[in-house]
């Protein structure tokens, strides 16, 4: 066990800009971004899109505009991923609920458009942020949490490393009705071999002419468990 008599708090997650080799994150800019989320993600589709998501559904983009702002207010650092390839904004997550003194921060609020799904893009994505929290801010602690019925949440979860913690039964209300909520988290000590496993799965010799990958990203990290990797 870890001696933690000297722990200090870590710095609160805050705008920040990581580069990938598909996607940039970027942090959210009103004036440069709100427009292109919408369009993103659809229009009005995004409402099916955010289905597990807890606020109302949007009529238009003036709510999600302010939804947005309420989340930000609330003190989500929402970050947006651009496709390197051709400069489109493709999606968004957000660093959530710090906890700085503890070093445990949650990423959430995460949705990407159609044109993202089936790339290397949103799972480069997440590897950047959690490679921030854990590299530069010094995080112990890294969780994913999503409503129980979200099965596709939950296979994302667990496909990027995240090992599942239980179900938090009556957590909250979400769009009039129950939530259960599932937890996971990535903590310190796995981090190194999560790590590599991203590193490997993204390099583009894991992935064949037609960029379909040649390796899963599961069976990379488990191939890395067992031959001992640090």
């Amino acid at each position: 066990m870890h001696d933690l008599k000297h722990w200090t708090a870590r710095p609160a997650p805050a705008p920040v800009t990581l580069e990938g080799q598909y996607v940039r994150v970027e942090p959210y800019d009103r004036a440069q971004h709100l427009e292109a989320l919408w369009d993103g993600f659809g229009g009005l589709s995004i409402n099916p899109l955010l289905k597990y998501f807890t606020q109302d559904e949007f009529s238009g983009i003036a709510d999600f505009d302010a939804w947005l702002a309420s989340v930000q207010k609330g003190g989500w650092v929402t970050e947006v991923f651009r496709d390197k390839a051709n400069g489109k904004v493709m999606g968004m997550a957000n660093y959530m609920r710090p906890d700085p003194a503890n070093g445990v921060v949650e990423i959430g609020g995460i949705a990407h458009g159609p044109a993202m799904a089936r790339s290397p893009l949103s799972t480069e994505g997440q590897y950047l942020l959690a490679k921030h929290a854990f590299e530069d801010l010094g995080y112990r602690r890294y969780e994913w949490k999503c409503h129980n019925l979200n099965e596709a949440s939950k296979r994302t979860a667990q496909r990027l490393g995240f090992s599942f913690e239980g179900v938090f039964r009556q957590h909250m209300l979400s769009k009039g009705q129950n939530r259960d909520t599932a937890w996971f988290s990535i903590i310190d000590s796995e981090w190194p071999v999560t790590a590599k496993a991203f590193e490997a799965w993204l390099s583009p010799a894991n992935f064949d002419a037609q960029g379909n990958q040649k390796r899963r990203l599961e069976d990379i990290r488990a191939e890395l468990k067992q031959a001992g990797a640090p």
